[in-house]
């Protein structure tokens, strides 16, 4: 029996207890099931009906499923009463206790903490196992044998944003004057590395860091201290309704220059694989290239001509429609203006069957082990949460001096924090992941021929004329429905229409990000169906970003740059960049599937402008005639 201290009169039994918590937990839960209920079952759905195969491993994924759910349920909550309280506190009162240097340091190290715990860093670290040296040397020792420096640098770039966007607070500094120089500097040394072959293997890399560092942890944590800051600039009642705007812009440009950085300095030491330096087990990683280039093939499986179907062709001398004819040798010649072929060898075959041999019919992937998995994710999830908890801690404790409200359940939320995270990095392993990658590795047959996961012979191209238009359109609306389900974008909605007084409505900015995302993800699958340059994807939309962005206001500049962070969700990254990992190893000459991110960021910014640009001329436009016809009534008046 539990009894209630203050009252012992009152006791809950087990069954009590679990009815009053029940439609809590079950609220909470439901609310991260429809988060992610659309994306999975849609990708289920596109390859059952779609690409017409099977999931492998079903069983497996759908655990993993069920655990990314319950892992986030213990997560939000645990950020709500653990980490969101300590952030808010130390962003309430480090302002006004202490002097610049120390909330610059602070900041800084506040936004490498939390880029640390994010979760979507762990699925970052896992990323290079599909890529292959021989074609991305640089790519290939980033992901890992410099694996924690790209980490690390990841952090310093989001630390230094941070610190800037601090900055921006007290000096009020206008959005667009911080962030078109750092575009501008972005697109400038792209295009270096874009002309240099080693180092425009690491552009999607570099991008998608930007996309991946703006997730559940960083974003709540540093608009917390940003927050404060301008509570403390402008008095309580802070600059504006959109004043923790801007932070998350900046904390998604400078990681992008960090690991450029990076990629620069070990590019010109010459130590990454297959350069003179390279310090790394050559002999092993040949070994590794030879196994993964040697081509597997195998023919398709013929479904044979039967009797009746020969003697028809025969009769009518017409190839039934579908029917493939293949000639060989022969002698042609041109006679009246008319090819003949004369002794020809020719071959007519059936289209190959649909039956096939798979070997993912187990419900677990036997290479996958659960205690491997466990582990890895219970040292990721206290690697990331303990560390940056204990910092809060003794910054409020030690530096500031305060004390928690009693009333503060942060030793709970810390517990549940890192259950959470522990559950989450578990169920990507085994749920999220493995369902991207698997179809990621799919898609590509619709338009070309590859052996799908699972299979044991090659299959495709099932939408000979128009396979590609499918993917892409695969993506789009992947990248519409995952948008909408994303519950910051809801939070970001009631915050746009509050702070335009309606102006820009609630739904409508909902559809402009969500367009924006669907025409990114989109715009990934045509990059690598057509092998495209990154660099010549990216710089014609964020130079258009840089126009508009010159021409908006500065509050609909603020909320555009912005909207980008909240459509790269715990959910949303891991699956989107396992299934780009797992588009490009399947498409002859792609070396990766980085990118996709990096143009689903970009994507929702030049929506968002656009219609805010649209939506500020109707208010002008609203106001102006508002004007005309008061002068009108008091010149009547007058006469």
């Amino acid at each position: 029996m539990a009894q209630i201290p203050d009252n012992p009169r009152f006791q809950l039994g087990y069954s009590d207890t679990f009815r009053i918590l029940w439609p809590y937990v079950k609220r909470n839960f439901m609310n991260q099931v429809n988060g992610i209920w659309f994306i999975v079952v849609y990708l289920i759905v596109f390859q059952l009906l779609i690409l017409q195969l099977p999931i492998a491993y079903a069983g497996m994924i759908a655990f993993g499923i069920f655990i990314v759910a319950v892992g986030l349920m213990f997560f939000m909550e645990g950020l709500r009463l653990g980490l969101m309280p300590l952030g808010e506190e130390i962003g309430s009162v480090l302002p006004k206790n202490s002097r610049m240097p120390v909330i610059l340091v602070f900041a800084f190290l506040l936004g490498a903490g939390a880029t640390f715990a994010e979760p979507a860093i762990a699925v970052l670290k896992t990323a290079g196992a599909g890529v292959k040296p021989h074609e991305a040397p640089l790519l290939y020792s980033l992901l890992n044998d410099f694996s924690g420096q790209l980490v690390t640098a990841v952090g310093v770039g989001v630390g230094f944003a941070v610190m800037l966007g601090v900055l921006r607070f007290f000096f009020g500094w206008p959005l667009k004057y911080l962030a078109m120089p750092a575009v501008g500097a972005l697109l400038g040394l792209s295009f270096y590395f874009s002309q240099v072959p080693v180092l425009a293997d690491v552009l999607g890399l570099a991008w998608d860091c930007g996309a991946v560092t703006t997730g559940p942890v960083t974003v709540p944590l540093v608009l917390a201290l940003g927050i404060g800051v301008c509570r403390v600039v402008s008095g309580d009642s802070g600059s504006g309704g959109n004043s923790g705007f801007g932070i998350v812009t900046l904390a998604s440009l400078f990681p992008i220059v960090a690991v450029l950085l990076l990629a620069l300095f070990h590019h010109g030491a010459e130590d990454y694989w297959g350069a003179k330096n390279y310090a790394g087990d050559m002999q092993t990683d040949v070994a590794e290239v030879q196994s993964a280039s040697e081509t597997i093939t195998l023919e398709k499986t013929l479904e044979p001509i039967t009797e009746a179907e020969f003697n028809a062709y025969v009769t009518s001398g017409q190839l039934p429609e579908g029917y493939e004819l293949a000639m060989h040798d022969g002698t042609a010649r041109l006679v009246n203006g008319k090819i003949e072929v004369m002794n020809p060898e020719m071959v007519i075959t059936k289209p190959y069957r649909r039956d096939f041999t798979f070997t993912g019919e187990k419900n677990w992937d036997d290479t996958t082990s659960f205690s491997t998995a466990m582990e890895t994710a219970l040292m990721d999830a206290l690697r990331a949460i303990i560390p940056l908890c204990l910092f809060l801690y003794v910054v409020l404790r030690l530096v500031l001096r305060q004390r928690m409200n009693a009333q503060n359940d942060v030793g709970i939320g810390v517990i549940f924090a890192f259950a959470g995270m522990t559950l989450f990095g578990l169920g990507i392993a085994l749920g999220l992941t493995p369902l991207g990658g698997q179809l990621g590795s799919n898609v590509p047959v619709a338009f070309a021929e590859i052996i799908p996961w699972g299979l044991d012979h090659v299959e495709g191209p099932l939408y000979v004329d128009y396979g590609k238009i499918v993917a892409i359109g695969f993506a789009f609306f992947l990248g519409y429905g995952a948008t909408l389900a994303e519950p910051a974008l809801n939070a970001l909605g009631d915050t746009v229409e509050r702070i335009t007084v309606g102006a820009f409505r609630k739904k409508l900015l909902m559809q402009s990000v969500a367009i924006g995302v669907a025409l990114g993800i989109a715009a990934g699958i045509v990059k690598m169906a057509y092998n495209l340059p990154l660099f010549w994807m990216l710089a014609p939309p964020y130079l258009l970003v840089l126009v508009l962005t010159w021409f908006s206001d500065h509050d609909f500049v603020n909320f555009s740059w912005d909207s980008a962070g909240v459509t790269t969700g715990p959910i949303t990254v891991p699956l989107v960049l396992a299934m780009g990992l797992g588009v490009g190893a399947n498409i002859p000459g792609v070396s990766d599937g980085f990118g996709i991110l990096a143009l689903a960021s970009v994507g929702p910014i030049l929506t968002v402008l656009s219609v805010g640009l649209y939506t500020q001329r109707k208010q002008r436009t609203v106001s102006k005639v508002g004007e005309d016809t008061v002068d009108g009534l008091m010149q009547a008046e007058v006469n």
